[in-house]
């Protein structure tokens, strides 16, 4: 069978590498093959059988599981790479980790699981012989089991079955800062066609070879997806070749359909693989040499659904699509079937592989590791085992004075670059905190950052670029899916980041973002799984300050798909200035095992609170701010002003200065809000408000008018059965968009104070009346802003210099 050497191995390493083994005897080689026979097995008994796993008694129907559910079609192939992997990593006693880019061949997964031992020691009823194996193969895709793709119930994974085209960005993410790991990634020719997964090719320009761990993509291809052919399986050998060296990779072919010959094959694949790794790291660390290096790529091609039923019902299924799941699907009904699914279970030669009470022979489990360094017990894939705690240093150092609220302004984002600058520089030695984002740490204002570390980049430098370092822990590319996928990869291994970007783009990882919370909600219910850092976003360049960029940049829409999901695991904070952010920050990179979603300004913010007073407002997450209503003694309010979001909580003080001195027999109440799941009911999640409390702050019958940050449907939503509800009124961004003043952003989507006075003075009984000239001067103040920006381009004086009055 055809095997093509790595034809450059040396190439941007300084010197060629040394002599290539000649690779495992002809004993080594039986042993690994009894190996894969014994994977194969219990991959495909997964998926069939609900008893007689060792079939001692010939297969009936009643041995058959009445849903067949699984995908046979990649499972010989994850065996074969688990395998070969097993050999090597205990050979060169290696630690490793493995992302399984077709996940959804979980069969082979937790086959490998339980043959190493790691599987019974996270669930000891599956023991490893005859009575676990039957509950190993019951539990598959069964009620009250576990699930068909590789999942968090999984031991040795990071990476969700069902996220075809992450696998890559994964994969780097646990190198990053692990230089003693190696992260083998098998990547699916299906999932090969997917956009995250092209862009990740290009994240060997940023893997440092000294700090960083070392990646090994085997792209392996079998020919099909679902029902189609696949494209990279589709090249001619040459054309791949060449795609993936322009990607600056050097690959090993290994191709073939002969077990043994393909287990030769394979095995010295994997050693040139690894020793180019090794030189390349040994060169750059003990020599110094700073080209970056050509990693390699094993590219693999063998059979879809490989060793499995060759023809069923007289057309071909090995080799073809018609192997992605189940190949005999009639077994329980047509007999021909049954009798042909034991001749494929027996032809593994099961009683060659495991003795009579259903444990492993010594031979099958010769080349697995022991320990920790196997697989399916790898710490890096339970990063709680591995995490330490994040060094934030005292937010004394960098609050803002406030002596008067609303007096000064700042730009929180800056002020927060200043606190994650010092993070970054005291986790030099530890390198445990990364910050990622799609070219926009300046803009975001976070260039703090610079003064202690770089953008990572391993590739050519030209005298006018600023801030590259190779081994810079900012990292920056403009694909928000890799961005996503690093830090997935880095913070479930263990370590901390946060994830800045331009808020309407993050929306490119919806779905990314809703699997991560997919995985950690299950992975909390597992006393095994330890609590991982969490993965925090910071959204600015937001939707009310994206005026000179126009429509295109003005979506708030990612706080409502986030909220969708999972309560035990999302959190949400709009903190409305600058040292409410810095706590809310202080919060979030603390925190274990949620998603923190966290929107603020990068523009000139008024500073409405001291560090102590943020403290407490953020603490509780929502409150009355006193001192901008005029509500006294025991009288209730006439009205509530509610605000969440920075330029809503502007625009809500300055309506509830118009009314202070317009109306001030008026008695306001103004109340802010900062985690937007308090407003949720306590049933529906952790942070939720009980009913008495949020009657206590909103009020039952008293006309509510909130200012929020996003789309206005949110409020009603997360509020809809409180009893106040019927007088909650809400104002938000409502698709009016386009490029203009600040201030014309606002009034497009009635969120301006104006509109905002004209709607408590609407709400409130018989107020419209006593209250006629007040509201007509307001509509007018509107009026004659439309005129003023067209004729002179910018705000109106009135609102441009604006400042709190109290």
């Amino acid at each position: 069978m055809p095997e093509h050497a790595d034809r450059t191995a040396g190439e941007g390493t300084g010197k060629p590498p040394g002599p290539q083994p000649d690779g495992p005897s002809d004993a080594e080689l039986a042993a690994l093959d009894a190996h894969w026979r014994a994977a194969n097995y219990l991959a495909a008994g997964q998926i069939y059988l609900l008893s007689n796993p060792l079939l001692t008694v010939p297969l009936e129907p009643e041995h058959i599981k009445p849903r067949l559910l699984g995908h046979w079609g990649t499972s010989p192939g994850l065996n074969l790479i688990h395998t070969h992997l097993g050999r090597v990593i205990k050979a060169r006693g290696l630690d490793a980790v493995c992302v399984w880019g077709p996940g959804h061949g979980g069969p082979a997964v937790l086959a490998n699981s339980w043959l190493d031992g790691s599987y019974s020691e996270v669930y000891p009823d599956v023991s490893r012989d005859a009575d676990g194996m039957e509950r190993l193969f019951r539990q598959f895709s069964f009620p009250g089991g576990v699930p068909s793709h590789v999942a968090p119930e999984t031991p040795g994974s990071l990476h969700e079955g069902g996220e075809l085209g992450y696998s890559l960005a994964h994969a780097y993410g646990a190198a990053l800062d692990n230089p003693g790991l190696l992260v083998a990634c098998v990547v699916g020719d299906g999932e090969a066609e997917t956009g995250p997964l092209a862009a990740s090719w290009h994240a060997n320009k940023f893997l440092d070879p000294v700090h960083d761990g070392a990646v090994l993509p085997v792209l392996h291809l079998n020919g099909y997806k679902i029902a189609n052919p696949a494209v990279l399986a589709r090249l001619p050998e040459g054309e791949l070749d060449k795609l993936l060296r322009g990607y600056g990779h050097e690959p090993i072919h290994v191709t073939g359909d002969e077990p043994m010959e393909v287990h030769r094959a394979l095995a010295r694949a994997m050693d040139r693989a690894l020793d180019h790794i090794a030189l390349a790291q040994h060169l750059a660390r003990e020599e110094g040499v700073t080209d970056r290096p050509h990693w390699p790529v094993i590219v693999l091609r063998t059979p879809k659904g490989w060793t499995g039923p060759r023809e069923v019902d007289g057309v071909p299924v090995e080799g073809t699509w018609r192997s992605h799941q189940v190949p005999l699907a009639g077994v329980r009904d047509n007999s021909e079937h049954l009798r042909q699914l034991e001749a494929w279970l027996r032809s593994y030669r099961p009683e060659e592989l495991f003795d009579r009470d259903g444990r492993p022979r010594p031979e099958v489990l010769a080349h697995v590791p022991e320990g920790a360094r196997r697989l399916g017990a790898s710490p890096h894939a339970n990063g709680g085992l591995l995490t330490r705690s994040l060094p934030v240093p005292p937010l004394e150092h960098y609050a803002v004075p406030v002596d008067k609220h609303g007096a000064a302004l700042h730009e929180p984002t800056r002020v927060l670059g200043g606190l994650l600058a010092q993070i970054m520089a005291d986790t030099a030695g530890s390198r445990n905190f990364r910050v990622v984002g799609p070219d926009e740490t300046a803009s975001n204002r976070l260039d703090a950052l610079y003064s202690v570390t770089g953008n990572a980049w391993q590739a050519a430098q030209l005298p006018t670029d600023e801030h590259l370092a190779r081994d810079g822990r900012v990292m920056e590319v403009l694909s928000e899916h890799l961005c996503q996928g690093w830090l997935e990869g880095y913070t479930l291994t263990g370590r901390h980041g946060l994830f800045s970007c331009y808020e309407a783009f993050v929306h490119i990882v919806d779905s990314m973002v809703n699997q991560h919370i997919k995985w950690l909600r299950t992975a909390r219910t597992l006393p095994w799984r330890r609590p991982v850092p969490s993965l925090n976003y910071l959204l600015t360049s937001h939707v009310w300050r994206q005026d000179h960029n126009g429509f295109s940049h003005q979506d708030p829409g990612f706080v409502d798909h986030v909220l969708n999901k999972s309560p035990e695991v999302v959190r949400v904070y709009l903190p409305p200035d600058a040292n409410t952010l810095l706590c809310v920050a202080d919060h979030v990179l603390r925190s274990r095992d949620y998603v923190n979603v966290v929107v603020a300004g990068k523009q000139p913010c008024f500073d409405w609170l001291g560090l102590d007073a943020a403290r407490a407002h953020c603490a509780r997450g929502a409150g009355v701010w006193e001192w901008a209503g005029t509500e006294t003694g025991d009288r209730p309010p006439d009205a509530v002003l509610a605000c969440a979001g920075d330029v809503p909580t502007q625009e809500v003080l300055a309506a509830a200065d118009l009314l202070r001195h317009e109306l001030p027999q008026l008695a306001l109440r103004v109340v802010n809000v900062v985690d937007m799941t308090r407003l949720l009911p306590k049933e529906e999640h952790p942070h939720g408000m009980p009913d008495t409390e949020y009657d206590a702050l909103f009020t039952t019958d008293k006309p509510v008018i909130f200012a929020y940050h996003g789309y206005p449907w949110l409020i009603h939503r997360l509020a809809y059965r409180r009893a106040g509800h019927a007088h909650l009124h809400v104002r938000g961004y409502k698709e009016a968009g386009t490029t203009t003043t600040p201030f014309d952003m606002v009034v497009r989507n009635d969120l301006d104070r104006y509109r905002l006075v004209m709607d408590v003075i609407d709400r409130v009984p018989g107020l419209g009346v006593r209250a006629a000239s007040v509201r007509q001067a307001m509509a007018d103040a509107r009026t004659r802003h439309h005129a003023w920006i067209r004729e002179h381009g910018v705000d109106m004086p009135e609102v441009a210099e604006w400042s709190w009055r109290g």
